[in-house]
């Protein structure tokens, strides 16, 4: 038993509630098993038990054994003088039940096997997603709204992290927006090098050149270490590096098993051709009415493909729109940009779950990291569902 699994029995009431009765053998009745308490303290705050035809308001601590109430220093702490029942999965401490002791339930003999049995696997089981057996038993209804919500977490925990860069950056959307950019172009194995370069380079040095794309190159190429000597670019990164003062970024990209279209040198030029439009990113992605304005300005750009592009819009542009306060205008550009196309996604295609536009792609993505990888099946609407089946 994990105290994780206790808490969600607990919570979701999945026990037997014919003939509660107290380890002092009194009756029980489980009115309201209280709201769970995240801060120091019983688990779980306001629950309302009745015990021998009294009522009772207040905390409830749980505990896989009794003896953990001694163990934790429960006893000497004043955060735990008002607990009206202690539940446990394992009454440890028999002898220790007195007429003046704090009520206490077990759950052991009052829990399905099945329930058990099915959580024990998804803990052991190394697949795609731990509940993979059963995902066709989901409700339609139940994985939209979850995916809805899901995606709305990914996007706020996005979120944050433009108003944490705002902080760093005098609250300059545009320099915001241009860090992010980068970001995203790097994907996920070079995005924090391609980061580190845009942090190297202000936003103000690279409009300087915007009207000179081969500087533009220079200076991206340069700061992530990729100008060869023998690059006819690097001459005049050596000057502008002298001229401005630059230091290069210290950490190496990576070109393993990477398609060349991926390749870092390229993906930097790319990015130097998005700053020689001389667009103000964020100006421009705030006024335009839909992400198919913004990816045909995008597409501009060669060899930037519709992937790329539809990637940039959903890692960069929307969570910037959403941090701006543009929430309902975020949102619907997920909902109209088609679902991403990658191995996590293909994954969940391979188990008919298939997101339809990138609300739901962005979902199954944070559904994947978040809560399967992590084995968070207690927290996950699904895994719940299936777990009181």
């Amino acid at each position: 038993m994990r105290e994780e699994l206790l808490h969600f029995i607990w919570r979701w009431r999945h026990f037997n509630h014919q003939g509660l009765v107290t380890e002092a053998g009194e009756p029980l009745q489980v009115l309201f098993p209280g709201e769970q308490n995240p801060h120091q303290g019983p688990d779980f705050r306001d629950a309302r038990i009745r015990i021998g035809g009294v009522t009772y308001t207040g905390p409830v601590e749980l505990h896989v054994l009794a003896s953990d109430w001694i163990r934790h220093a429960h006893d000497d702490d004043v955060h735990y003088g008002a607990v009206v029942l202690h539940v446990v999965w394992v009454n440890d401490r028999p002898e220790k039940v007195t007429a003046g002791a704090i009520p206490m339930l077990v759950l052991l003999p009052r829990v399905s096997k099945l329930l058990l049995n099915r959580y024990e696997y998804w803990m052991r089981r190394r697949s795609f997603v731990p509940c993979e057996g059963q995902l066709s038993s989901v409700d339609a209804v139940l994985w939209t709204s979850w995916l809805r919500e899901l995606g709305l977490q990914r996007l706020t925990r996005r979120a944050a992290v433009v108003w944490r860069w705002l902080e760093q950056n005098r609250q300059d959307w545009e320099e915001t927006t241009w860090w992010l950019l980068a970001r995203s172009m790097g994907l996920a194995v070079n995005g924090a090098v391609f980061e580190a370069v845009a942090r190297s380079l202000p936003l103000r040095l690279l409009m300087r050149h915007r009207s000179q794309p081969v500087l533009l190159e220079a200076l991206l190429l340069g700061q992530a270490g990729l100008l060869p000597a023998s690059d006819g670019r690097a001459r005049e990164y050596r000057f502008l590096r002298i001229k401005y003062g630059l230091r290069p970024v210290d950490a190496p990209v990576a070109f393993l098993r990477m398609r060349p279209g991926n390749f870092p040198d390229g993906r930097l030029v790319q990015l130097a051709a998005l700053m020689a439009t001389g667009r103000g990113w964020f100006a421009f992605v705030r006024d335009a009415e839909s992400p198919g304005t913004v990816m045909r300005e995008m597409a501009a750009v060669k060899g930037l493909g519709v992937e790329r592009q539809k990637g940039m819009v959903i890692n960069a542009f929307i969570p910037v729109l959403f941090a701006y306060g543009q929430r309902e205008k975020a949102l619907g550009w997920l909902r109209e940009v088609k679902a991403e196309s990658n191995a996590i996604l293909r994954g969940w295609g391979g188990l008919g779950v298939a997101a339809k536009d990138a609300a739901g792609s962005q979902g199954l993505l944070e559904l994947k990291k978040e809560y399967c990888n992590a084995r968070r099946c207690l927290d996950c609407a699904i895994g719940r569902a299936l777990l009181a089946a």
